[in-house]
């Protein structure tokens, strides 16, 4: 007798072979037999008829790290079919650090991360992992971060990593890849990751080559004269191919300013592949990004950490040297964005607002707004960009990101910061980027969901090394999203981001219901892997 019998589904089974009417067995945590189980009885029976059945979507880039220790249950990412969310990316995270260090960071990464309980052991990866496994909806795989591995060695400082610091540094990372995380992350427009230089990266990916994980990277756009090689996705592909290391790049995908320049987005890299660089990609499905205001400030001002970089803000002397930082990094970037998230009650009100707005309502300028905001939030505030005012920008965008798609190389990353209900106006696209891909883009482009369903499942677990996962096959983990591919579409906006989206019908999580006839269970079945 089986645990979970789905009967009569057409099985996209994540390989990108052609999709099959079939049952499938459940047993435990286990797929057990796939094929005719008209005669079979089980303990819980699906009836899929007229419904796709695949594997749970892999979210290659998700910043959900805080919030799935406040709010387990992951409905942001469940309820869109996501079973597995890849979290400590961009090179941020609160592990392997002391509980000085620990308590210290955490307020520094609070306006993207969310607030993690103080008085968690953050001391190792295995501690980190140990805080989600069988205590989560969803399946989280982590990253040893960058950020973290800096700060054990050499503090919050402004110089690369050399020499006994070096060896010390790839120890950490050695031993936080042993304790299970799937790769090394950086993210070099953030602190103090932006301190590095490239021979620093190269060091610190001889442990991940020697083990054959993945190095992820958000490539550099701070420091850009510490990139040996050239900076952004020079840099990236440079290391791929000198530390011969499995490289994967963050959100790469045209922008507003670069809708429909698919071609020349692509051409170093497929250069470079030509010469034997082993890359892998991700995109999301939407034109705004989201990030913090401290993003836009240079290295001089976070030298030394939060306590550092608050003293530096409220010195009037500073002023000048701040504003000409805010405005020279990512010129007009500020110009159209929107706060996210505010924790005090002074300014929460001004979750939603353009900065433009708040900057006129207080008679500063948006750089000087901006200076305020963030010592009044102690910089636990986020912004999103402003969507363009052409839909026809946004559309092209999609389009790009339906082509991308088409490649080999590309999977889905939502880099999604959810946050709980009464927070603030979040980003969309931690609750609908797997939906709005599988759904209304799919179909719009007309793309066969046997080739997106490969992108969002078994490539990136093949890419990370997620055993066993983003399969449907006999012994595969039963991972599974029951969808109707007619009717799937993401509902989150940015008015309104956490409504969760249509069509989605069951997922399991290791064997384990989380949805049931579209309704959340509230189980916490998901495991830290791989």
């Amino acid at each position: 007798m089986f645990d979970i019998k789905i009967s009569g589904g057409t099985i996209v089974d994540g390989s990108g072979q052609e999709q099959f009417l079939g049952d499938i067995g459940v047993i435990g945590d286990r797929i057990t037999r796939i094929g005719d189980l008209s005669d079979a009885s089980a303990h819980q029976k699906i009836d899929a008829t007229g419904l796709s059945v695949l594997p749970g979507f892999i979210d290659t880039h998700s910043h959900a790290d805080g919030v799935l220790l406040k709010e387990p249950q992951g409905i942001h990412s469940i309820r869109q079919g996501v079973t597995s969310e890849i979290l400590t990316q961009d090179g941020m995270g609160w592990a392997p650090l002391d509980s000085a260090n620990y308590r210290s960071h955490a307020r520094y990464l609070a306006g993207i991360l969310g607030d993690p309980p103080l008085d968690l052991d953050m001391s190792s990866i295995s501690a980190l992992r140990g805080h989600y496994d069988r205590k989560t909806g969803p399946n989280v795989a982590v990253l040893v971060p960058h950020g973290p591995v800096r700060l054990s060695v050499l503090g919050f400082t402004d110089a690369p990593l050399r020499g006994d610091n070096l060896l010390k540094a790839q120890n950490i990372v050695r031993r936080g890849l042993d304790e299970g995380a799937v790769g090394l992350s950086t993210g070099l427009s953030y602190y103090p990751q932006s301190y590095s230089d490239t021979d620093e990266l190269l060091g610190l990916c001889e442990p991940v080559q020697a083990l054959n994980k993945v190095y992820v990277t958000h490539v550099r756009n701070h420091n850009n004269e510490r990139a040996k090689y050239g900076s952004g996705i020079d840099e990236a592909l440079a290391i791929a191919r000198i530390a011969d290391v499995k490289v994967h790049i963050s959100h790469f995908m045209t922008r507003p300013t670069s809708a429909g320049q698919v071609k020349e987005l692509m051409t170093p890299i497929d250069e470079a592949k030509l010469t034997g660089a082993d890359v892998t990609l991700e995109c999301y499905p939407y034109a705004a990004n989201a990030t913090i205001p401290g993003y836009f400030l240079r290295g001089e001002f976070h030298e030394g950490g939060i306590d550092a970089l608050l003293q530096k803000l409220r010195k009037s002397e500073n002023r000048e040297n701040l504003v000409d930082s805010l405005n020279t990094l990512f010129p007009g970037a500020l110009s159209n964005a929107a706060f996210t998230r505010m924790v005090s009650d002074k300014n929460s009100k001004l979750t939603g607002f353009s900065f433009s707005d708040v900057a006129s309502d207080r008679n500063l300028s948006i750089e000087e707004m901006i200076i305020e905001i963030m010592l009044e939030e102690q910089l636990a505030c986020g912004f999103r960009a402003i969507p363009p005012s052409s839909v026809s920008v946004t559309r092209q965008v999609e389009s790009d990101v339906i082509e991308l798609l088409a490649r080999d190389d590309y999977m889905l990353g939502s880099d999604g910061i959810p946050l709980l209900e009464g927070e603030g106006l979040p980003h969309p696209r931690a609750y609908g980027a797997f939906a709005r891909v599988i759904g209304p883009l799919r179909r719009r482009h007309k793309v066969p969901i046997e080739e997106l369903t490969h992108r969002l499942t078994a490539l990136p677990a093949q890419r990370f090394g997620l055993t066993d996962r983003g399969v449907l096959q006999e012994g595969a983990f039963a991972d599974i999203v029951v969808l109707d591919d007619d009717k799937v579409h993401d509902l989150a906006s940015f008015e309104d981001p956490f409504i969760g989206p249509t069509g989605i019908e069951y997922v399991l999580v290791n064997g384990t219901p989380a949805v049931n006839h579209g309704m959340l269970t509230g189980d916490l079945a998901g495991r830290a892997i791989p």
